[in-house]
């Protein structure tokens, strides 16, 4: 498994590049929580959650393998809800997070149309996914609908990476980052090329699915 990037100083100015990462998925999934628990070690109630989250994308330093890498990190913020979500949102995208609620299986039904989404939309085809399970908590409170194995099993025929997490208790937040932007800097052609030059380029599937097995979640 990829060691957790460390955190680094946001005033830095030997930058190696600049990553952005899309959290998308069903409202209600936990986005939101994850993305604060991961960028500011906090989690709020979600009543809270939806009253404080008003900002488009959290930014983030992070050293990988002596390098700094600096994370734009976007959160819909609600917007799903309308389905307003356009090809802006996902353009330039090196990284996405596709979000389901272990406890909701509709959450887990839709990420299909997530995918076809992102397919629609990304303004290439080569981009990192994972599928992440959060509120694994739940099971604690015996309020899971979707056993961990049927994730695995859908991310594995999507060519995903793939973990489960808890935003609550921190359990696998800092690990599914840390995938992805292993990931990324592992495929120089997501950030070392041209827009132009991504498009032509695909990333290979199977790499990716074994790659997933080395998630502890």
């Amino acid at each position: 498994m990829a060691q957790p990037p460390a955190a680094a100083s946001s005033d830095s100015r030997d930058i190696e590049a600049t990553f952005k990462l899309l959290l998308i998925g069903d409202s209600g999934t936990g986005k939101s929580s994850l993305l604060l628990r991961f960028t500011d070690d906090m989690w709020l109630q979600p009543d809270e959650v939806s009253a404080t989250i008003g900002v488009d994308f959290k930014v983030k330093v992070v050293e990988v393998n002596s390098k700094k890498y600096k994370l734009t990190i976007w959160d819909t913020a609600g917007q799903e809800r309308f389905r307003t979500l356009t090809s802006s949102y996902y353009r330039g995208a090196q990284g996405v997070i596709l979000v389901y609620d272990v406890s909701n299986r509709s959450s887990f039904e839709h990420l299909q149309t997530w995918f076809n989404e992102l397919d629609t939309y990304s303004s290439s085809g080569l981009v990192v996914k994972m599928i992440v399970g959060n509120k694994s908590d739940k099971d604690v409170s015996g309020g899971r609908e979707v056993p961990r194995k049927e994730g695995e099993a859908f991310a594995k025929s999507m060519g995903t990476l793939f973990i489960e997490t808890s935003a609550k208790t921190t359990y696998g937040v800092r690990d599914a980052f840390a995938e992805v932007v292993h990931k990324i800097v592992e495929t120089p052609a997501l950030w070392q090329r041209s827009p132009a030059q991504r498009s032509n380029v695909s990333l290979n599937a199977e790499s990716a699915s074994d790659s997933s097995s080395m998630c502890a979640c």
